[in-house]
């Protein structure tokens, strides 16, 4: 049975005025790949130090109210003795995990992907409970090409991330949704929004047909942008084109969308959001608000570079990232903000 009561309390956690999530769960290959482009050798203790740095951060829990962990962090300790979840929670932040097991090819469907990992998910799950855990995260892609993502790729990454989703739920876990139209390629923006739109029909088919309380869970969305060898549209076609897929596909149940910041730069992922709520006027049925990795992690990063003398700085820039973030989800971040 379905603990709601706890859901409901994570959910209120999460959604909390002026918050966002942090997304600080790169498997060990991809912050091995962030770290090696700043300089910093990928040990397991310069990965304990870094996200421990970024939980302690002095007022973080203000702009920050869910952190998703990749499991090592899970069992590692901050400087001052405690877990890293443990510092999190004390932080008023929501510890939360990513459960999937990455991507493999898809079978009969070329240049198409499926994420793995529903294998012994429950029992995962009763362990990372024990640890702090309240929340997951499970991410599928899908690549634009002529021929992508097939129907077999839509239709089968939506059953995957709904059975995941009501596995989480069973277990006491808000899951976080994150079906994510990749960036990659060099399709135009309306293309992006036919796939978001076709993506997302299926992900909450998927999920209602698998009985998913949709009360108690978070979606986390690419924003409808072109592919890397377009320019970035303004933010307020961004804007537009993304609210009108949310509009099409995501029942008013669901009490938040986080987005992803999908590759675009910290200013843009910033902008875009604050366009968001400036066009939705407050009257959007869900919560619009962001669960960024690079976008909020890019500054303090290149700025610590593993240094322990620059850890002030880095969490300075955090925070300050954050707090930009915070501001946009209200619509009140202006570009004169990123100079303070």
């Amino acid at each position: 049975m379905v603990d709601s009561q706890r859901l409901a309390e994570t959910v209120q956690r999460l959604t909390a005025p002026g918050r966002g999530i942090l997304a600080a769960d790169e498997s060990t290959p991809t912050i091995t790949k962030r770290f090696d482009a700043v300089g910093i050798e990928s040990t397991e203790e310069n990965r304990r130090a870094y996200r421990s740095l970024l939980v302690t951060t002095p007022g973080i829990g203000e702009y920050i109210g869910g952190v998703i962990f990749f499991e090592e962090t899970l069992d590692q300790r901050t400087d001052g003795g405690e877990t890293i979840p443990e510092a999190a929670d004390k932080a008023s932040i929501v510890p939360g995990i990513k459960v999937d097991k990455g991507t493999i090819e898809l079978t009969n469907a070329p240049g198409d992907k499926i994420t793995q990992g529903l294998d012994n998910l429950g029992e995962r799950l009763k362990g990372y409970r024990e640890k702090g855990a309240r929340f997951t995260k499970w991410r599928n892609v899908y690549a634009i090409g002529h021929h992508n993502p097939t129907p077999l790729a839509i239709e089968a990454n939506a059953e995957v991330l709904a059975r995941y989703a009501a596995i989480a739920q069973e277990q006491g876990f808000v899951p976080i949704v994150e079906p994510e139209v990749l960036m990659d390629g060099d399709h135009d923006a309306e293309r992006c929004a036919q796939v978001t739109e076709a993506v997302q029909h299926a992900v909450f088919a998927a999920l209602i047909r698998h009985r998913v309380s949709l009360e108690y869970m978070i979606l986390k969305p690419n924003m409808v942008v072109p592919g890397k060898s377009h320019p970035m549209p303004s933010a307020e076609e961004v804007a537009e084109r993304t609210l009108t897929v949310l509009r099409r596909t995501v029942p008013a149940a669901v009490p938040s969308i986080n987005f992803l910041s999908g590759g675009q730069s910290p200013e843009q992922a910033t902008a875009n959001l604050n366009a968001m709520a400036a066009a939705s006027g407050g009257q959007a049925p869900w919560v619009l608000s962001f669960s960024y990795a690079r976008a909020l992690q890019q500054p303090p990063m290149e700025i610590w570079a593993g240094q322990s003398d620059r850890a002030d700085e880095a969490q300075k820039a955090f925070h300050h990232r954050a707090r930009l973030n915070a501001a946009a989800r209200a619509g009140a971040y202006s570009p004169d903000m990123e100079a303070a």
